[in-house]
């Protein structure tokens, strides 16, 4: 079975439902036979590494809502990060352009370290306020996923480097009709939008596994509609 992740390294429910998949996967019997590949999806490709903006700010802006109301929504979302072990430190966070990042986890996979590499960008994001859009930042972050330090300065300093293996997997998002992180897809049929809850995915996960055959269609197994980060999906603003 083979799981594809769509997800964003500054979309809070992406490291949510990165969790309760995992928690599902523990539950699984046949985990071992569970293949986890990680996508590429930019919420705002049109972002600036350094915007000067808080997170507050941002989700205000993007949703046209009061900065209270935004830090009432980050909040909520803190919690729902607290269920799973998570620590989100809204205040300190540095929103920035996340292609780069991207780029590094490309690379990575190369050598055996998507999985790590992953869980790091979203960690250094979320728990540690770091800037995952600069490249020294990415660089220790790479190092400290025991990857070579200087052949990652030379791909990061190279914009061509894994440009395009990033947007193929954004082109396929388009063609599967994603608007919203996070994503998943298990064998390329089965789909869930969302962080949906971990009893989600292990019923998810028993269906697939029993009925696999059964349609050659995408299916989605989430139970609620995609509609704003307030559901368990972060979405890319509607175009004006």
């Amino acid at each position: 079975m083979k799981i594809e992740v769509w997800s964003d390294y500054v979309c809070p429910f992406c490291y949510i439902g990165k969790r309760r998949l995992e928690e599902a996967l523990s539950q699984f019997p046949d985990k071992d036979k569970v293949e986890v590949e990680f996508k590429s999806f930019e919420l705002d490709p049109n972002s600036s590494k350094n915007s000067g903006e808080n997170i507050h700010e941002v989700l205000a802006k993007k949703y046209g809502m009061s900065l209270e109301k935004a830090k009432q929504a980050n909040q909520g979302v803190g919690s729902q990060a607290a269920t799973v072990g998570l620590t989100f430190n809204f205040d300190e966070m540095k929103p920035t352009n996340t292609f780069d990042a991207h780029r590094l986890a490309k690379f990575a996979k190369t050598q055996g370290k998507e999985a790590v590499v992953s869980e790091k960008l979203l960690h250094a994001y979320f728990a540690e306020s770091k800037h995952i859009g600069d490249l020294e930042t990415l660089a220790d972050i790479a190092e400290d996923a025991g990857l070579n330090r200087q052949e990652v300065v030379t791909i990061l300093n190279d914009k061509h480097a894994f440009a395009a293996d990033v947007r193929q997997d954004e082109s396929l998002a388009q063609q599967y009709g994603v608007r919203g992180v996070p994503y998943f897809v298990i064998n390329q049929k089965y789909a869930i939008s969302g962080a949906q809850p971990t009893e989600t995915f292990i019923g998810a996960l028993q269906k697939v596994w029993q009925e696999e055959s059964a349609s050659p269609m995408l299916q989605d197994l989430s139970t609620t509609d995609d509609a704003s980060c307030a559901d368990g999906n972060c979405v890319i603003p509607e175009k004006k």
